[in-house]
């Protein structure tokens, strides 16, 4: 190499990254212009213009390869005081990169960049390495530990940082409870670990959840302000990387599997108008057929803090066209005293028959939580039955979306019900939004007053 090409590659991240990767692989780094987008905004965090960076892009990418293993071995390189945390949802894959990291300064081409690495002797795991310098890069999972370790040094110049790849597994993120581990771990255990207060921390994953690590992070979860490099798949019509990603293999994609497409790949991880509902099914009314019975349908919150689902209360209405329509809503979080005034209020409000209206009745409520007790406050004044729950949300969702994809399921005009838009909102990112109590009365009706009719007997509660 010339004086030149050692000097570039000790001061350019991606220059250095295509002269490792050929070195080590005996063929060229495919190159796209995200890479570009990636190193600069590494190299803003090593030369201290970010300390909080949040790096979104669709898996296969390349982002470990050059953001995890290159960037550590090139800052060993420069700085190799450093202090490294690199952490994954596995601790079997961050011990991989590390292991990674460690063999790219074990090449031979990277002593004729930087010079023979240092390691010292007594730290030969695979999950950690350490330099004479004082550096270390220390690798472990979400799930685990990090006593006697920390990331960073004092001073000005860089000294390391946590690096966080891909801490949710892809086939977890829409458990609520994964998901909030992982939080908590962030949260608890690695933030914990800086060394000073502005130790950089680079979270690089993809999108899995509106409430996964990246999201809780930009809402501002831990107070601070992040740098976000959003790098979706497709943007204007065209692949972000054509050669790896054919725009054509997208779009299959996002046919087949709309909710990894729309978080993993755009990381969009509420789909607008793509989701289990599609927004195009719906149909909406100005005027109202000839109503033949009303039910009540409720789905109540365990708990009234702002992060917890609101209270619902609808009304729908079997038309003399074996349609079904939504007449009316009210929503808000209540306490037990007020959601009880409510729930009374509002079949007070539709109770009895009006012309062409039909009898309301009875109120149907998910049996569980405040709904069991307010079933039981309603009784014996209210006619009202409990819905028990068998199977889950999403599930339910497949059962009752032929009936709206046929047009059986009717909404209000928006210019009739200023709270359509809040449903709608809530369908289009089901089951990635961050509230579903709307949904499941407009489940229970449409499987209760379309595909169960024939087998319920009103009667007997009458």
């Amino acid at each position: 190499m010339t004086p030149t090409e050692i000097a570039d590659c000790r001061a350019d991240l991606l220059t250095f990254t295509q002269t490792m990767f050929h070195a080590r692989k005996g063929v060229p780094m495919k190159p796209n212009w995200h890479q570009g987008a990636i190193c600069d905004a590494l190299e803003r965090v090593v030369l201290g213009d970010t300390t909080r960076l949040i790096i979104n892009i669709p898996p296969r990418s390349g982002k470990t390869e050059l953001a995890v293993i290159n960037f550590i071995a090139w800052c060993m390189g420069n700085f190799p005081e450093s202090e490294f945390i690199h952490a994954s949802y596995s601790k079997r894959l961050a011990t991989n990169n590390t292991y990674n990291a460690r063999a790219v300064m074990q090449h031979e081409k990277f002593a004729t960049i930087f010079g023979e690495p240092d390691f010292r002797g007594d730290s030969n795991a695979k999950d950690e390495f350490r330099t004479g310098a004082g550096g270390i890069v220390y690798a472990t999972g979400v799930d685990g530990t990090i006593t006697g370790y920390g990331a960073g040094g004092v001073g000005d110049q860089f000294k390391g940082a946590i690096v966080i790849d891909d801490p949710h597994k892809a086939g977890e993120g829409s458990s609520d409870t994964m998901r909030q581990n992982v939080i908590d771990w962030f949260s608890t255990t690695m933030e914990s670990r800086k060394n000073n207060p502005n130790t950089p921390i680079i979270v690089i994953m993809q999108r899995l959840h509106e409430n996964d690590l990246s999201g809780f992070l930009l809402a501002g979860g831990n107070g601070e302000k992040w740098e976000h490099l959003n790098i979706p798949a497709v943007a204007d019509d065209e692949s972000f990387w054509p050669d790896q990603f054919p725009i054509e293999d997208l779009k299959r994609l996002e046919k087949t599997n709309t909710y990894r497409y729309a978080g993993q790949y755009m990381q969009k991880p509420a789909p607008i108008g793509g989701g289990i509902f599609k927004t195009k099914w719906w149909n909406f009314y100005t005027a109202l057929p000839v109503i033949k019975h009303r039910l009540i349908f409720a789905d109540t919150a365990q708990k009234t803090k702002e992060q917890n689902d609101f209270s619902v209360f609808q009304c729908w209405g079997l038309g003399a066209d074996d349609r079904i329509y939504l007449l009316d809503m009210v929503r808000g979080k209540w306490e037990a005293p007020q959601l009880l005034l409510q729930a009374r209020a509002f079949w007070q409000k539709h109770h009895g028959r009006s012309s062409g209206m039909g009898t309301l009745r009875k109120v149907m409520i998910e049996d569980k939580s405040s709904g069991t007790g307010l079933i039981q406050q309603l009784r014996p004044g209210v006619p009202v039955e409990g819905i028990p729950r068998s199977i889950d949300k999403v599930s339910r969702a497949m059962d009752v979306v032929p009936q709206i994809e046929v047009g059986n399921v009717v909404l209000p005009d928006p210019s009739l019900a200023p709270w359509l838009s809040d449903i709608l909102a809530e369908t289009e990112q089901f089951p990635n939004g961050t509230h579903d109590d709307m949904i499941d009365p407009l489940m229970d009706a449409i499987r209760h007053m379309l595909i169960e009719k024939s087998t319920i007997n009103y009667g007997k509660l009458l």
